[in-house]
């Protein structure tokens, strides 16, 4: 396992200009904000306002800082999502206007292409324990001192840091608050999961029209 620390991630212009993302992972490792397969990363939303377009893209958000955000999904109910709300599904290549409900958020987003990846977010309460999985796992931590251990050694994750757990590694987390995992599942291995216990079955929001199976 490997700790991705806060202080660390990466900041760049949203893809429309009008604010900042912080970037925590990205495939490939070079790859620009038109052509990833995958990523992981943060926002801070100070402004009503548009989201960007990512053609081809799948996408989850979760808010992890402030007091609430309505989204519309164009053709779908608007959505109220805060800190407390599960993680929220929805077409990025769709106009979607987000609207600040009490102030400035900070949300987690995950993206895939659809034609390449497929992912599942969900918001785990501490403590818990997770068996090995069969692809790599994204442990963003949502609360403060929070220990992972594992079967080699122990870790201390602050808020924001994220643990990558490679696959096949079992972990437990003790400490207050909660943690969003993330599962990216390449495309040539979704159909595989049909037979077996899947992260299609983890809880998750979706904008009310039926988004791109996984």
């Amino acid at each position: 396992m490997k700790v991705l620390r806060a202080g660390d991630h990466k900041r760049m212009p949203w893809k429309n200009g009008r604010g900042e993302t912080v970037e925590i992972a990205v495939f490939p490792a070079d790859a620009s904000v038109d052509d990833f397969d995958w990523r992981i990363s943060m926002a801070k939303v100070a402004e009503d306002g548009l989201f960007s377009i990512f053609p081809g893209i799948e996408r989850t958000l979760s808010i992890v800082e402030g007091d609430g955000l309505e989204l519309s999904v164009d053709g779908c109910e608007p959505a109220v999502l805060d800190t407390s709300s599960l993680p929220y599904r929805f077409p990025a290549d769709v106009a979607t206007y987000a609207r600040l409900t009490h102030g400035t958020i900070v949300d987690f987003n995950v993206m895939t292409r659809r034609d390449n990846a497929a992912h599942q977010v969900e918001r785990l309460e501490l403590p818990l324990s997770l068996d090995g999985s069969g692809h790599t796992r994204f442990i963003f931590c949502l609360g403060t001192e929070v220990r992972v251990r594992g079967a080699c050694r122990d870790e201390m994750l602050q808020s924001q840091d994220v643990m990558v757990v490679e696959a096949g590694e079992a972990i437990s987390m003790t400490g207050e608050g909660a943690v969003l995992a993330v599962t990216i599942v390449p495309a040539k291995d979704i159909l595989s999961r049909q037979n077996n216990h899947s992260v299609d079955s983890m809880p998750v929001q979706e904008a009310a029209y039926e988004a791109a199976s996984l």
